[in-house]
Protein backbone atom coordinates (compact mmCIF):
# COMPACT_ATOMS: atom_id res chain seq x y z
CA UNK A 1 0.00 0.00 0.00
CA UNK A 2 2.89 1.78 0.53
CA UNK A 3 3.81 2.27 -3.11
CA UNK A 4 0.57 3.07 -4.06
CA UNK A 5 0.67 6.29 -1.78
CA UNK A 6 4.06 7.66 -3.47
CA UNK A 7 2.16 6.67 -6.69
CA UNK A 8 -0.54 9.19 -6.40
CA UNK A 9 1.67 11.47 -4.41
CA UNK A 10 3.03 12.94 -7.74
CA UNK A 11 0.25 15.11 -9.92
CA UNK A 12 2.49 13.61 -13.06
CA UNK A 13 1.30 10.16 -12.23
CA UNK A 14 -1.84 11.34 -11.50
CA UNK A 15 -2.48 12.80 -14.62
CA UNK A 16 -0.90 9.21 -16.48
CA UNK A 17 -3.92 7.47 -14.36
CA UNK A 18 -6.75 9.59 -15.48
CA UNK A 19 -5.22 9.28 -19.01
CA UNK A 20 -5.88 5.37 -19.05
CA UNK A 21 -9.39 5.56 -17.15
CA UNK A 22 -10.61 7.91 -19.79
CA UNK A 23 -8.97 6.20 -22.62
CA UNK A 24 -7.37 2.51 -21.48
CA UNK A 25 -4.64 0.83 -23.12
CA UNK A 26 -2.39 3.50 -24.71
CA UNK A 27 1.21 3.14 -26.02
CA UNK A 28 4.06 5.14 -24.18
CA UNK A 29 3.85 7.80 -27.41
CA UNK A 30 0.45 8.62 -26.55
CA UNK A 31 0.90 8.60 -23.09
CA UNK A 32 4.07 11.25 -23.51
CA UNK A 33 1.35 13.37 -24.88
CA UNK A 34 -0.26 13.61 -21.65
CA UNK A 35 3.38 15.18 -19.96
CA UNK A 36 4.57 17.54 -22.94
CA UNK A 37 6.51 19.23 -19.98
CA UNK A 38 8.51 15.97 -19.58
CA UNK A 39 10.89 13.57 -21.66
CA UNK A 40 10.19 9.99 -22.82
CA UNK A 41 12.72 8.58 -20.12
CA UNK A 42 10.77 10.99 -17.66
CA UNK A 43 7.53 9.52 -18.47
CA UNK A 44 8.85 5.75 -18.58
CA UNK A 45 10.28 6.16 -14.95
CA UNK A 46 6.64 7.58 -13.95
CA UNK A 47 4.78 4.24 -15.48
CA UNK A 48 7.43 2.54 -13.84
CA UNK A 49 6.42 3.38 -10.03
CA UNK A 50 2.92 3.01 -11.69
CA UNK A 51 3.83 -0.36 -12.91
CA UNK A 52 5.61 -1.38 -9.51
CA UNK A 53 2.77 -0.51 -7.63
CA UNK A 54 0.38 -2.29 -9.78
CA UNK A 55 -1.60 0.73 -10.60
CA UNK A 56 -0.69 0.07 -14.48
CA UNK A 57 -0.61 -3.49 -16.17
CA UNK A 58 1.68 -3.59 -19.55
CA UNK A 59 0.86 -5.24 -21.82
CA UNK A 60 2.44 -6.46 -25.55
CA UNK A 61 0.40 -6.28 -28.35
CA UNK A 62 3.08 -6.98 -31.01
CA UNK A 63 5.22 -4.35 -31.54
CA UNK A 64 3.78 -2.44 -28.90
CA UNK A 65 3.20 -2.22 -25.63
CA UNK A 66 0.13 -0.86 -24.32
CA UNK A 67 -0.97 0.44 -20.54
CA UNK A 68 -3.66 -0.41 -19.05
CA UNK A 69 -5.35 0.88 -15.38
CA UNK A 70 -5.41 -1.62 -12.76
CA UNK A 71 -8.05 0.17 -10.26
CA UNK A 72 -8.02 -2.44 -7.67
CA UNK A 73 -4.73 -1.16 -5.33
CA UNK A 74 -6.85 2.43 -5.24
CA UNK A 75 -10.38 0.37 -4.59
CA UNK A 76 -8.38 -1.60 -1.81
CA UNK A 77 -7.64 1.83 0.28
CA UNK A 78 -10.78 3.26 -0.66
CA UNK A 79 -12.28 0.08 1.31
CA UNK A 80 -9.78 -0.07 4.09
CA UNK A 81 -9.80 4.26 5.00
CA UNK A 82 -13.18 5.08 3.46
CA UNK A 83 -15.48 2.48 3.66
CA UNK A 84 -15.27 1.46 7.21
CA UNK A 85 -15.57 5.32 8.87
CA UNK A 86 -18.24 6.23 5.78
CA UNK A 87 -19.94 2.95 5.68
CA UNK A 88 -23.41 3.79 7.53
CA UNK A 89 -23.64 7.42 6.61
CA UNK A 90 -23.08 6.50 2.43
CA UNK A 91 -25.89 3.59 2.82
CA UNK A 92 -28.47 6.47 4.89
CA UNK A 93 -27.56 8.89 1.63
CA UNK A 94 -28.28 5.93 -1.12
CA UNK A 95 -30.99 4.81 0.64
CA UNK A 96 -32.22 8.65 0.81
CA UNK A 97 -31.21 9.32 -2.80
CA UNK A 98 -33.30 5.86 -4.28
CA UNK A 99 -36.45 7.48 -2.19
CA UNK A 100 -36.29 10.96 -3.51
CA UNK A 101 -36.12 9.42 -6.89
CA UNK A 102 -38.87 7.14 -6.57
CA UNK A 103 -41.32 9.48 -4.99
CA UNK A 104 -40.20 11.66 -8.10
CA UNK A 105 -41.67 9.02 -10.50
Amino acid sequence: MELVFKALADEGRRRLLDGLRERNGQTLLELCELLPELTRQGVTKHLRILEDANLVVPVKQGRNKLHYLNPVPINEIAERWLSNYERDKLTALSALKAALEEKEK
